[in-house]
């Protein structure tokens, strides 16, 4: 099993999303002051959330190996196609587990800590699409932990476990967290669509199993509206940039998500627009 497997077999490309968001978590730890950001504390976040994400895919792959092996989708994946063996699957999961404990213990006490509840949240996951198509939320809950994980590796150094108790993630980061779950519900919904009949067979409880493939379009454009004003408000004094990019980058989603029907490859194009969503949503933060 070479380098290049382990990045196939955790979609690395997928870090793409969530990447963007650890960056604007730190960026409000310190104010939206970019200078004030320690070089090492970005690379201990950076190794938390590789680890994080790598982690999270590891552990969907584990627990849902019987289930992909019965989608013709995902059958030639490395578990299922026994290209990977279990054993090597729950190595690198160790792997992993460990570069985020040992992000989290470099940044802080708090951080470290804390660092069970993503471990809970991805282990819950693969489970509970088993039982209610609400999983497309928690799933964004996973994804919305990366700001916060980066907020708190960079606060609780200095304001330990009162960045938590003394509400100091209120408004700007449970906005922002709030946006990350409305923002990946709404990619997960048509994300899912791919794989309705599958699902359906194997009692995987998909929004468009539970209430049809039509209903999936509005309910993610809706979605999106949602995650326009949890960003839009998240950041209202600082500049006019950021306000800009969460509005532009809701109306290319939209569209996108419209016209499903009438895109060539649309799980490619939407795929390609919400990571670029997150990207865009950082410059003009930075800006």
């Amino acid at each position: 099993m070479g380098f290049r497997e382990i990045l196939e077999f955790v979609k690395i490309e997928h870090m793409l999303f969530s990447l963007p968001f650890v960056l604007i978590g730190a960026l409000i730890a310190v104010d939206i002051e970019p200078s004030n950001l320690a070089v090492l504390d970005i690379m201990w976040i950076l190794i938390a959330a590789v680890g994080a994400r790598g982690l999270a895919m590891t552990l969907n792959r584990i627990i849902d190996k019987d289930v992909d092996a019965a989608n013709p989708r995902t059958a030639d994946r490395h578990l299922p196609s026994g290209a990977m063996s279990l054993r090597t699957a729950w190595a690198l999961a160790v792997v992993f587990l460990a570069m985020l404990l040992t992000g989290a213990w470099q940044l802080n006490t708090v951080a470290l800590k804390m660092a069970w509840l993503p471990v809970l949240a991805f282990v819950i996951y693969p489970y509970l699409k088993r039982v209610t198509w609400l999983c497309h939320f928690w799933l964004g809950g996973c994804l919305a932990l990366a700001p916060a994980g980066a907020w708190l590796g960079i606060v609780g150094d200095d304001l330990g476990w009162a960045a938590i108790t003394d509400f100091h993630w209120y408004p700007r980061l449970l906005l922002i967290s709030l946006g990350v779950i409305f923002w990946i519900a709404a990619f997960d919904l048509n994300y899912s669509l791919m794989d309705v009949d599958s699902d359906r067979a194997a009692g995987i409880h998909s929004f468009p199993v539970r209430f049809g493939v039509e209903k999936t379009g509005p309910t993610s454009i809706k979605l999106t509206i949602a995650w326009l004003f949890c960003f839009a408000m998240a950041d209202p004094t600082n500049g006019i940039f950021f306000f800009i990019s969460v509005i532009l980058m809701a109306l290319i989603n939209i569209n996108v998500i419209d016209h499903r029907d009438s895109l060539k490859d649309f799980q490619k194009t939407f795929f390609r627009t919400s990571v670029l969503t997150g990207w865009v949503l950082l410059a003009g933060m930075v800006i």
